[in-house]
């Protein structure tokens, strides 16, 4: 049975992927006035989208 990342081990595997150009960050919801706006498509949604109903994006994945 494998054991969970540490926090160390997170840190050294994103900092190898930033190295290489690599976003580690989560991306989130974008806001353009009162709506939020998809990263990915830039569809306008309310505030209570859970996902982008123009390209699927979920800001959980």
């Amino acid at each position: 049975m494998a054991a969970e990342p540490s926090d160390f081990e997170d840190e050294v595997f994103d900092q190898f992927l930033s190295d290489r150009g690599h976003e580690t960050t989560p991306v989130r919801w974008d806001q353009s006035y009162n709506k939020l706006q998809c990263p990915e498509c830039g569809g306008l949604h309310d505030t209570s989208a859970s996902r982008c109903s123009v390209c699927g994006w979920n800001p959980d994945t």
